[in-house]
């Protein structure tokens, strides 16, 4: 046997062996509520999609870009003024969808944008300056963590329409 042929012979091997891993972790790939759950650091926004009843909107089939804000987004509205937005559905629903872009926006697209329009209807606005991305006043922190029904970008404020 010939080096070439057992080079194929173990390449093959190793393949099908990889297969069933490769496809049970594609098969797990979370919606994008459940990989920001996951992820630990967006309670504040769980908590919010769940009261302004976004939760199954978000876990639908998309595509969708969220620019999720963090806890520590949240933290920066007075706690009063987040009680209040989380008492008040309707206008709960138009915040968080003014964090929503319809489609896959990956960071390679974000940059060439200078703008995008949101669920909400409104357009945020986009900038790409030397310390990085920003949407509106907040800035990018994390980008293209995909879920099975679009991606997540990460920001570090909350975007009010």
């Amino acid at each position: 046997m010939n080096a070439a042929y057992r080079i194929a012979i173990a390449s093959l091997l190793a393949f099908a062996l990889a297969l069933p891993a490769l496809a049970g972790h594609h098969g797990e790939k979370k919606d994008i509520v459940d990989t920001a759950v996951e992820a630990g650091s967006f309670n504040t926004l769980a908590t919010a999609l769940e009261a302004a009843g976004l939760v199954e909107t978000l876990k639908g089939e998309g595509p969708f870009t969220v620019f999720a804000p963090t806890d520590e987004a949240f933290a920066k509205i007075p706690s009063e003024q987040l009680n209040a937005l989380l008492a008040d559905q309707e206008q709960l629903t138009a915040v968080l969808t003014y964090h929503v872009v319809a489609g896959k926006v990956t960071a390679a697209d974000v940059v060439e944008l200078d703008s995008a329009t949101t669920v909400q209807g409104s357009d945020i606005d986009i900038s790409v300056t030397d310390s990085g991305v920003m949407v509106d006043d907040a800035n990018v922190v994390t980008t293209d963590i995909m879920a099975s029904n679009g991606v997540i970008h990460v920001i570090d404020t909350v975007l009010i329409p």
